[in-house]
């Protein structure tokens, strides 16, 4: 109707320009009306198309109730969220496949108890069935493994099922991974503040005895200095091993793809680290095949691995006067061994060592300048190379950390 309106506009302004132009009066009437008329007769034919079209196009056939159902069931097995529709008095009527991955099958007719006995989602459940409401919570589940989920129940309003009673749906969203994370950067943040305060207060108590009583005393002044030169180095390494656990966490998930020969690597870590061997007396020995061992990764950070690995066999197991280093190849793997005779390490402590700022022993990690953060960069630079860390240890024996690739 509007396109017409504006057909007659411009027939009113052809004609009233014919007559502005100097046409004659009458002719200028007739060709409005002419205009008119078959703008009209246009426009109703239009419409009469119209409609015969819409007469011609077949309406489509509404889908069954048994149709209906098989959709709904395809939906729900392309939601990647474990998915549970029951009844209202609580039995199962369909779980998809991810819901199956999930909890195992829960059989059709079994009410959702048998699977789930926790209280909250019990509850929430019967809520949801008298309000006809929507409800979550937040369900942890211990065996397998465990798992943290967001659980909501929700009615299906679903006239087309032409069922009696009605139907609801459970969803599962899996947030175990982000209260990980959440709990590691809680931790982190704690750790990193506690290693942190200590030299912090050790530097402000020296600085302030330092401006009071110990103005004027040479003595105690370089003494004091000493120390917190040590303090501040302390953090400094603590620091830059925050960094490097921050970059490595950023490419944990880029593989290296250049060969390394494992050869003179190793050859280099133990000329840079034999001023400590003769400064706590032990000898640093290799055990090395002649024929060349090459491993994909990083030659930078496979340098930080193995001197930290060394560097702490020589400064923990100094006791023992001799760390050796084995590298073997075999069909299997690579393998580089770090050897110490030292005190070994109880069997409860091995499994965290590690985690970030863990320490067997505080006091003697500190005494030996350590952060606290050598194993647990270990440990992400062997995961970016897909390799892995072996620890054994044995007390009174020694302790043997192991790479292998």
């Amino acid at each position: 109707m509007r396109d017409r309106w504006d057909i007659i506009l411009f027939d009113f302004l052809v004609s009233g320009s014919a007559v502005l132009a100097g046409a004659d009066h009458v002719f200028g009437i007739l060709l409005l009306v002419f205009s008119l008329a078959i703008t009209l007769l246009y426009g109703g034919f239009q419409e009469k198309e119209t409609v015969l079209k819409a007469e011609k196009t077949p309406a489509a056939a509404p889908l069954s109730p048994e149709d209906f159902e098989g959709l709904l069931k395809a939906i729900f097995a392309a939601i990647e969220l474990p998915c549970l529709v029951f009844g209202v008095d609580g039995t199962v009527i369909f779980q998809n496949a991810a819901a199956t991955k999930a909890f195992g099958d829960v059989a059709a007719g079994v009410h959702i108890s048998a699977r789930w006995r926790s209280p909250g989602i019990l509850d929430m459940v019967r809520d949801t069935v008298q309000t006809g409401l929507p409800n979550q919570i937040e369900h942890s589940e211990v065996l397998p493994s465990e798992r943290v989920f967001v659980v909501r129940v929700a009615p299906l309003a679903l006239p087309q099922l032409k069922r009696r009673s009605a139907l609801f749906v459970m969803t599962f969203r899996d947030i175990s991974e982000l209260r990980r994370i959440d709990r590691m950067r809680s931790d982190f943040v704690a750790n990193a503040s506690h290693e942190l305060r200590t030299p912090l207060a050790s530097l402000r108590g020296f600085i302030e005895t330092l401006l009071g009583p110990a103005r004027n005393d040479e003595k105690a002044r370089d003494r004091f200095l000493n120390i917190m030169l040590d303090q501040a180095n302390r953090m400094s390494r603590l620091v830059d091993d925050l960094l490097s656990l921050s970059r490595l966490e950023l490419k944990a998930h880029l593989a290296p793809d250049r060969k390394v020969a494992l050869q003179p690597v190793l050859c280099h870590v133990r000329d840079s680290l034999s001023p400590l061997a003769s400064e706590l007396d032990l000898t640093l020995n290799l055990h090395m095949p002649e024929e060349p061992v090459e491993v994909t990764g990083d030659r930078d950070e496979l340098v930080q691995v193995f001197e930290n690995l060394i560097e702490n066999a020589c400064k923990y197991g100094q006791d023992g006067k001799q760390v050796d280093v084995f590298l073997r190849q075999t069909s299997e793997a690579v393998e580089v061994s770090v050897v110490d005779k030292g005190p070994g390490i109880p069997a409860d402590d091995v499994p965290r060592l590690t985690e970030r700022f863990y320490r067997v022993s505080v006091a003697d990690s500190r005494s030996k300048k350590g952060t606290g953060l050598g194993l647990a960069i270990v440990k992400h630079i062997l995961t970016r190379h897909r390799a892995r860390l072996i620890i054994r240890s044995e007390i009174g024996v020694g302790t043997d950390f192991t790479v292998r690739f």
